[in-house]
């Protein structure tokens, strides 16, 4: 894959717009915790266009300031705003009646914010004290930041990021979480240099799944406690029958 200004700008286009799809349809559903976690896919998506002007500012085909705005604004949401604000909103969507867990995500959930509020700090402290440095490199970019104890706050942004969606009791969001973790691991090893850049292509791209995650019914509760889209469990109770009560022809 040749990763170019040409590439982010049409990833970024086609998943800013699946992005604001997501957000229609999660007011749609009824459910405004759906609302932070759905505006996830239009976040990464504005990440790529940003990067594609950080192409261009590589290229030498723009203003010296504005290469600079858009390579601290590309690292202020790659670095600072992720791992807080993706356990948040994941927070945010398990606060949902009926939501379909086993154990309460909630309180594992609120640890990984914290967590991410302590990673944050001094990632977002790195961005404002050092300029951002973008270098193209085999086709990929490479940022320099200087950020300090990279490989602890590595450890705690993708422990966030992925483990937030992990542990969100649900189905959608697990299989979400699956394929950002297996796409940091594919980004480690074929790009171990560019991996933040790298990863955060992917990740946009594999955000998309939210569209059908924040389209679906609202969940109702059932018996044992967990959760199920409600038009599923409306025609559930219409095949059956009221409890306690025959559904067969001629009976009483």
């Amino acid at each position: 894959m040749c990763w170019s200004a040409q590439a982010d700008a049409v990833a970024g286009g086609v998943v800013v717009g699946l992005g604001v799809a997501c957000l229609v349809r999660a007011r749609r559903s009824g459910r405004p915790q759906r609302l932070p976690l759905a505006a996830l896919p239009l976040v990464l998506g504005a990440h790529q266009l940003i990067e594609a002007v950080v192409w261009l500012g590589t290229d030498g085909d723009l203003p010296a300031a504005l290469a600079g705005w858009a390579r601290t604004a590309w690292a202020a949401i790659a670095l600072p705003l992720l791992p807080v604000y993706v356990p948040a909103a994941v927070w945010c969507a398990s606060t949902e009646p009926g939501h379909p867990a086993g154990p309460d995500p909630r309180r594992v959930l609120s640890g990984l914010t914290l967590l991410g509020t302590v990673v944050t700090v001094p990632l977002a402290i790195a961005v404002a004290a050092h300029p951002v440095v973008a270098t193209e490199h085999g086709h990929t970019l490479t940022y320099g930041i200087g950020v300090p104890h990279p490989a602890v706050l590595l450890a705690g942004y993708l422990l966030t990021t992925i483990g937030s969606l992990l542990i969100s009791g649900d189905r959608d969001l697990r299989r979400l979480g699956f394929l950002t973790g297996l796409a940091a691991g594919l980004c480690a090893l074929l790009w171990r240099i560019a991996f933040l850049s790298t990863w955060c292509a992917l990740a946009a791209l594999v955000s998309v799944l939210l569209v059908h995650w924040a389209g679906r019914p609202p969940y109702a509760p059932t018996p044992g406690g967990s959760g199920r889209p409600s038009g599923a469990s409306r025609a559930r109770g219409t095949a059956a029958g009221p409890p306690g009560r025959s559904t067969a022809p001629g009976t009483r």
